[in-house]
């Protein structure tokens, strides 16, 4: 029996989220609504492979991507200088919750994309996870759910094992 309704309900909501799930540097892991998502990354963890990112990459397979991890917390900006396929952002906080997404980025494009909505009380991002635009709505991505990474630590909402 759950001990309060509010468990229930969120356990309903992200099924991921009841256990640990199974964690790999070269993947994540989303708990959506319907199941956890398992994508493939790259990881960008300093100033130059952020900086090039996905840069004149001519495709970008289903299910794959780039995780930028910053060494803390902080407003990130992103734009698509030299990008030449359309992307999908996941904005990620020290939880590993996803606190913005900006889909369907357009290639080429210089206008900053910020990682915080209009207001955002706590805009400080520690992840990015950049995919192929039209994944995150193919996934059921949103807002609210949580992301497992061993680079995430203990603190995470959605635990790795």
């Amino acid at each position: 029996m759950w001990p309060n309704r509010a468990a229930l309900l969120l356990a309903m909501a992200l099924p991921g989220m009841a256990g640990a799930v199974e964690c790999t540097a070269d993947s994540v892991v989303i708990g959506t609504a319907s199941a956890d998502v398992r994508i493939s990354v790259e990881i960008a963890d300093d100033a130059a492979e952020r900086a090039r990112g996905l840069m004149f990459r001519r495709q970008l397979d289903p299910d794959a991507g780039m995780l930028f991890i910053y060494e803390s917390p902080q407003p990130v900006s992103f734009w698509m200088r030299n990008t030449l396929i359309p992307l999908d952002l996941i904005f990620i906080d020290m939880q590993g919750v996803i606190r913005h997404i900006h889909r369907n980025a357009r290639p080429l494009d210089e206008t900053p994309i910020p990682g915080a909505a209009v207001g955002d009380p706590s805009p400080d991002r520690l992840m990015v996870l950049e995919i192929g635009g039209g994944e995150a709505d193919r996934h059921g991505l949103a807002v609210g759910q949580a992301l497992a990474h061993p680079a995430l630590g203990g603190d995470a909402t959605f635990a790795c094992d």
